[in-house]
Formats: structure tokens, C-alpha cells, sequence
């Protein structure tokens, strides 16, 4: 049975459904198939194991939040151990991923469209019933698989704690 939830989040003020549930630190990380930008599926947490892996939920890279918060993560992934995998992950479509991806220069971020099946936003409790898109969230899952950080943005518009995340991340190595 999939859980639903009326204004578990907000689209330009408007309260909206979030489907699955919210997850919370100490939680088991749910691994999930999610497709890159050359359409290749991809089950995320299987193909990093020991890593520290940062997962940002975005509607899309589309928007200016999600722009920045990308370009952000990407420019931190730099400063970062050769253990962290970073992911975005919208339901843009790939093609659009890899267009966006090289035009803004990102080569450390992983963007991972959830398009196809949704099933890291039911997963990851992100998936927003009405739009088909994500809410905004970032996790942290640790080398063992379990969320060491995690933090649901209430409204689109929120920008994730950067310094907050990658405090855990580092912790986490």
C-alpha cells in the first residue's frame, strides 16, 4: 500500500500530495533504479557500495533553485573525498539532463532522471502526486546504507543546509 499525504509540501503556495513516506536518520537507505543521462538504468545504491552518497530530490534542473543548488553541490564535490557520490535527481527526461548538464559545466554531479518508474520519489517519500515531479530533498546515506542526514524541503523554493550536508557527509567518510 503506498502512502499518500495532502500538504506534506507546497507548488507556488498551493498545498500538493506527496506519495510515499517521509524517511528519517537511522532509517535503512531504500536503493532504487533511476535512469542517466544516456538512458542507461542505474540501481544506485548497489552500483556505489562503501560510499557516501548524497541524493538531492529537484523538480527540475529547469528552475533557477534547482539550478543553483546543482551548481552548488558540484563546485562542493570538488573539496570532496573520491568516496561521496553526489546525485540530482529529477523526473526531467535524460535528454534533457545531458543538455542542461553540459551547458553548465557539471562533471562531479551524477544527474539521475526518475522519469520512467518514480521509484526513488515513492521510495524517498518525494514524489509530488499532482506535477509528476519531485519535491525538494537531500540525503545523506552513509557507507552502511543507512540515512545520516535527511531534510524534506517545505516549499519549492527552499534551498537545502549546504553546510549542514556536507558537515555529515564529511563526518560520514
Amino acid at each position: 500500500m503506498t502512502i499518500e499525504r495532502f500538504g506534506a509540501t507546497q507548488f507556488r503556495g498551493v498545498d500538493q500530495t506527496v506519495v510515499g513516506p517521509d524517511l528519517k536518520v537511522g532509517d535503512t537507505a531504500p536503493d532504487f533504479e533511476a535512469v542517466a543521462t544516456d538512458w542507461t538504468a542505474i540501481r544506485v545504491l548497489v552500483a556505489t557500495p562503501g560510499m557516501v552518497r548524497v541524493l538531492a530530490a529537484l523538480p527540475s534542473l529547469e528552475t533557477s533553485v534547482c539550478d543553483r543548488e546543482t551548481r552548488r553541490f558540484n563546485e562542493e564535490a570538488s573539496r570532496l573525498s573520491e568516496d561521496v557520490r553526489i546525485f540530482a535527481i529529477s523526473t526531467d527526461l535524460p535528454y534533457t539532463q545531458d543538455r542542461w548538464c553540459g551547458a553548465a559545466g557539471i562533471d562531479r554531479v551524477k544527474t539521475l532522471s526518475d522519469h520512467m518508474a518514480t521509484e526513488f520519489g515513492v521510495r524517498y517519500g518525494c514524489l509530488i502526486k499532482e506535477k509528476r515531479i519531485l519535491r525538494r530533498a537531500v540525503f545523506v546515506v552513509g557507507r552502511d546504507d543507512r540515512i545520516v542526514y535527511a531534510d524534506y524541503m517545505k516549499a519549492m523554493g527552499d534551498e537545502p543546509k549546504y553546510a549542514e550536508v556536507l558537515e555529515v557527509v564529511r563526518r560520514a567518510l
